[in-house]
């Protein structure tokens, strides 16, 4: 791919089974077993077996290899397997590296997969007590002493510049939570599931760190999510109707950190997600009002307004109203604010389902989704479309 011009990924590999263990706080479980248990669930889903299966993608953060998910599944050989770094940055970019293999003849059928117990065991939003020595490390290490520790502390930073810059206040950032827990109130998976919430609801949560409060944070979870593709042509001949991997992009930015880009002239947006866009785009000949549905990353509130605006859905400043007007359906699952953190992987799986139709939500005529990975770190995003 290149940064400049159009790739020739699009239209050359499908999504056709998603899987997943329930969404929980305690799993009482090892990470390799809600591993297997999202995987054999996504090859069922796909009517496809263990046999079938000769490539596997994961993230960095994992601690079940590819070849010990393979022999849990009852996989044999691979002939593909790579994981993809910077947290929930991988999420399309793990299903980007299997449409790659499945173009280039590498494999035929891939699995994706990310199973974690994010909060019964390690939780990310503990902040940072321990870290081998890193190049990473150094450029976190200009902000750990000052007390920026977390994720949300180091989102913080970058929100209150997107509130002075724009004259808005943090009920900016409640009108992505409220539609977020919306979806999730209806869908039984969810966190969330029978408790929406007010604009009034947001404002009374306590501060995480200001100006983001509890009800800004995603979910600390525990749980699986796979997904498997192949080509669109034997995806043809499988249970469910193929979602179309139409585009598929990885993006970083100038002066690129994990969280912690603060040194950029401009914190009000997310130049990762803009390389991201143009690509997509591009690749894709659609244009954001050719979108039906968005799900986006959503660890925390903020960072989805200024998606929306390095996609170009609206101006700079202006996604907390386009967001609050619902001119797009936004998270229909409820997103990892109201479903479940699973770094980006069920919002893959919610765009399946919205072009199945299958979805608890489901959006009429939704024919072109766009989901993406996530923010403040080298990021990734996909354009799914229906089989026309």
């Amino acid at each position: 791919m290149s940064v400049r011009g159009r790739d020739s990924l699009g239209g050359r590999a499908a999504v056709v089974g998603i899987g997943a263990t329930e969404f929980s706080k305690d799993s009482g479980r090892s990470e390799l077993r809600l591993a297997a248990e999202a995987v054999r669930a996504a090859l069922d889903d796909a009517g496809l077996t263990p046999a079938d299966v000769d490539g596997m993608v994961t993230f960095t953060m994992d601690t079940s290899p590819e070849i010990t998910v393979a022999q849990a599944c009852g996989i044999g050989e691979l002939s593909f397997f790579s994981r993809v770094h910077y947290g929930g940055g991988a999420a399309c970019a793990t299903v980007q590296q299997a449409a790659l293999a499945v173009a280039a003849g590498v494999a035929e059928v891939v699995v994706c997969y990310r199973a974690f117990n994010e909060r019964s065991g390690r939780r990310f939003g503990s902040g940072v007590q321990h870290r081998e020595p890193s190049a990473e490390g150094v450029a976190l290490g200009w902000a750990l002493p000052f007390g920026l520790l977390t994720p949300a502390s180091w989102v913080a930073m970058a929100a209150q510049r997107y509130l002075h810059t724009y004259g808005l206040t943090p009920e900016a950032f409640g009108h992505v939570a409220v539609v977020d827990r919306k979806y999730a109130a209806t869908n039984p998976a969810a966190y969330f599931h029978g408790r929406p919430i007010t604009l009034a609801d947001h404002a009374a949560s306590r501060w995480i760190v200001e100006p983001l409060r509890l009800l800004d944070c995603c979910q600390e979870t525990d749980g699986g999510q796979a997904l498997v593709v192949t080509s669109v042509e034997r995806a043809r001949t499988l249970p469910h109707p193929p979602a179309v991997i139409a585009a598929a992009a990885q993006g970083a930015g100038r002066a690129q950190e994990q969280m912690t880009s603060f040194y950029r002239d401009d914190l009000t947006g997310l130049p990762e997600m803009g390389v991201v866009a143009r690509q997509l785009w591009r690749t894709s000949g659609l244009a954001p009002a050719d979108i039906d549905v968005g799900i986006l990353y959503d660890h925390f509130t903020p960072f989805v307004l200024m998606q929306l605006e390095e996609f170009g859905f609206c101006g700079r400043g202006e996604a907390a109203d386009f967001v609050a007007e619902e001119r797009l359906p936004l998270n229909t699952h409820g997103g990892q604010l109201g479903e479940a953190y699973l770094h980006g992987m069920n919002g893959v799986a919610e765009g399946v389902r919205q072009l199945r139709g299958t979805a608890v939500n489901p959006i009429p005529g939704a024919d072109r989704v766009l989901v993406t990975a996530g923010t403040g770190v080298p990021t990734s995003a996909l354009v799914l479309t229906s089989d026309d």
